[in-house]
């Protein structure tokens, strides 16, 4: 196990470094972000040494170097827009992603994982095909449609729930939280859902078609033959076996939730990191573009460095294998 953590440290350093030169070889392409830190007044003498203070003028090589060897040491850069530290300016937003994105992974997970497994021990039920035909609008509609859609039915028609901003939060440290408010809940509903509704129709259809090619092979047929109840088998011998290939591509698709909430915050004005890459993007705010790369490659890695401990849990196959070959 410390073999396979080492060489997974190394492996994902070598991620953060591919993405980072990557990063740093487009933002070149993206725009000039002196034309939008100095008014038109000022002079090209002012503008070449404004791009001297910054090094926007070094090679891309050298930028890439001088970045990396500044979040090596916990600076992350100053914002060009904001003048703050880039590491301040995400530790103010990243609480309200972290609350969404976690609310829409358990939420699509949970609700995903159950009506998966209903809609393939149940399949000729018709609320098993109600469940299905609905599940083709979360693959169909993109996302920002579904939030549209519910902001005018539960905002605008029936003014249930607030149409935008993250409502009232309260601060536990440097930590803000909206779950210990009603307006702060009330502003996290539509959000969650509409980033969980596609994660959430596709882990149900990943679970449904695994649970039904399980259900099918020999041990199952074994398990009924030896009168063991169907509850058991469903849910401790079939479900068990199901979740370990769909653990993969929901890992993956939880990684994005938490990575690319973009689209959610913004139709929804959620002060997320998401937002504030779309500002820094069209600021050409380099410093807060790179190291929000930089977050969601450590994101990914961290995710699929967790799916592959969950094949441990999951498959004892792989624990005995390991025992086998240590022994």
């Amino acid at each position: 196990m410390v073999a396979y953590i080492l060489r997974s440290t190394a492996q994902a350093i070598l991620v953060l470094l591919a993405v980072g030169l990557i990063a740093f070889s487009m933002f070149r392409f993206v725009g000039d972000p002196i034309a939008n830190m100095v008014g038109q007044e000022a002079s090209q003498a002012d503008r070449r040494e404004l791009a001297e203070r910054l090094g926007l003028n070094d090679p891309v090589l050298v930028q890439f170097g001088r970045f990396v060897r500044d979040v090596a040491q916990g600076e992350f850069g100053v914002s060009y827009r904001h003048g703050r530290k880039v590491s301040d300016l995400l530790m103010e937003r990243l609480p309200a992603t972290v609350e969404l994105a976690v609310l829409s992974a358990l939420l699509a997970v949970v609700v995903g994982t159950i009506l998966g497994v209903y809609t393939a021990i149940r399949r000729d039920r018709w609320l098993s095909h109600l469940i299905m035909t609905t599940s083709l609008v979360g693959v169909s509609l993109p996302t920002f449609l579904i939030g549209i859609g519910l902001i005018y039915l539960f905002a605008v028609e029936l003014r249930w729930l607030p149409s935008f901003g993250r409502g009232q939060t309260v601060k536990i440290g440097w930590w803000t939280t909206g779950l210990l408010t009603e307006s702060g809940r009330k502003s996290l509903i539509m959000p969650v859902v509409t980033l969980a509704f596609y994660q959430l129709t596709l882990i149900m259809r990943l679970v449904r078609a695994q649970m039904l090619e399980t259900l099918r092979t020999d041990y199952i047929k074994f398990a009924r033959a030896r009168g063991l109840p169907e509850r058991r088998i469903h849910f401790k011998h079939a479900l068990r076996n199901t979740l370990i290939p769909v653990v993969t591509i929901a890992g993956l698709q939880l990684g994005s939730v938490i990575a690319f909430a973009i689209v959610t915050e913004s139709v929804f004005q959620w002060p997320g990191l998401g937002a504030l890459f779309v500002q820094a993007v069209q600021f050409v705010d380099i410093p807060v573009m790179a190291t929000y790369l930089l977050f969601v490659a450590v994101v990914f890695v961290v995710v699929n460095f967790i799916v592959d401990l969950l094949y441990f849990v999951l498959d004892p196959r792989l624990r005995t294998g390991r025992a086998l070959a240590t022994g």
